[in-house]
């Protein structure tokens, strides 16, 4: 299904005119791969100061792939969605030693590449290399199904490969990347989930679903299932040193590759003292002495919530006939000071932590 004919004018004419001035519009094939993997679940606003800190460490691909994975998650930590910056890093190292460090022009080659798909493919081709490939992302299918007063459910696999299908079909010759970021930012802007501005929308006479008074009501989406909430501890603990003691999560999983504080959920049943006891030993081998609860920390996750308690514990020793902590249930384990935390990469719920031992620290001074 093709738009009416004078759709691209009035989308690119408003685009001309109203496109936003952001650090990564005009950039090389690297600079649009990187934004577009930033901007995955993430504020624009948010993206920006940490694409201007990447461009500067590693200006080009080359340079991304010879850098430490644990230098990147550094770089990347508070951005959050981390399996990101992982699949990006992969991803350059593998341009680096088979494309010799220059982003493949193709959908199907730049597909093949660790962490990007269907959309971000097009994304990189339309714009950076001017090829005829279209996109559809939230913004994008929003702005479709209310042209098109889409009554159906969005989230539907038919009714996704119809609108990419519509997507394809209307992606003009001429100017395809500045097209797709047009209707990105006109999803995003103006075509918003929420009181939509069709007042200011430059494809208001050709929108369905205003016509018809249902743009409220559309694009069509099952109800999300409620947020899954679990209580979370985890062990501040210390040697007779004062050292910290810290572990390395597995790179394929849940914040793959940061560090933490080790614990676990509570199990029905459990006290926080046993959760905790259990998980310590079953992740590191290791006794520990629970102590006070030290901080109560609420964080989100994309489709869970969590709630970790953090308690002071004094180690105690290795479960024989181990005389160290084992990395049972992480990938590495490290005794650290206090002071030495900065180096290393957390997630958000455990930085808070971190910042909460460091005030009491300057309290204590």
């Amino acid at each position: 299904m093709q738009f009416p004919h004078d759709f691209n004018l009035k989308l690119l004419t408003w685009f001309d005119e109203n496109g936003q001035i952001l650090p990564w519009r005009g950039a090389d094939a690297y600079g649009v791969w990187l934004s577009e993997i930033m901007l995955q679940q993430t504020q624009i606003e948010t993206v920006i100061s940490y694409y201007q800190r990447f461009r500067e460490r590693y200006p080009t691909i080359s340079a991304l792939a010879a850098a430490p994975q644990a230098d990147v998650l550094k770089l990347w930590e508070g951005l959050g969605y981390y399996s990101r910056a992982r699949n990006l890093h992969a991803a350059a190292q593998h341009v680096a030693s088979a494309f010799g460090g220059v982003l493949p022009r193709t959908v199907p080659e730049l597909m093949r590449l660790k962490g990007i798909g269907r959309y971000t493919a097009g994304a990189i081709a339309s714009i950076a290399y001017a090829v005829r490939a279209p996109v559809l992302d939230g913004n994008v299918v929003r702005v479709f199904a209310r042209l098109l007063d889409l009554p159906d459910d969005v989230t539907q696999p038919p009714v996704q490969a119809r609108l990419w299908q519509i997507a394809e079909a209307n992606v003009p010759a001429a100017r395809p990347g500045d097209y797709n970021q047009a209707l990105m930012q006109l999803g995003q802007l103006v075509c918003t989930p929420r009181s939509p501005q069709c007042a200011r929308c430059p494809v208001q006479a050709l929108c369905r679903a205003r016509a018809a008074g249902t743009q409220e009501q559309r694009p069509v989406k099952k109800r999300k299932a409620p947020v899954p909430h679990y209580d979370v501890v985890a062990g501040i603990v210390r040697d007779t040193t004062g050292r910290l003691l810290i572990a390395q999560r597995h790179n394929d999983g849940l914040l793959g590759g940061l560090w933490e504080f080790a614990g676990g959920k509570v199990e029905p049943g459990e006290t926080h003292a046993v959760a905790l006891t259990r998980e310590l030993a079953e992740e590191l081998a290791i006794r520990v002495s629970v102590g006070d609860l030290f901080c109560v920390v609420r964080h989100a996750f994309t489709h869970f919530r969590i709630t970790l308690h953090a308690y002071e514990c004094a180690y105690l020793g290795a479960i024989p006939p181990h005389s160290q902590p084992q990395a049972l249930d992480c990938q590495a384990w490290a005794w650290v000071e206090e002071s030495e935390l900065t180096r290393y990469s957390f997630g958000r719920a455990d930085r808070q932590v971190i910042e909460q031992l460091g005030q009491r620290r300057r309290m204590l001074l």
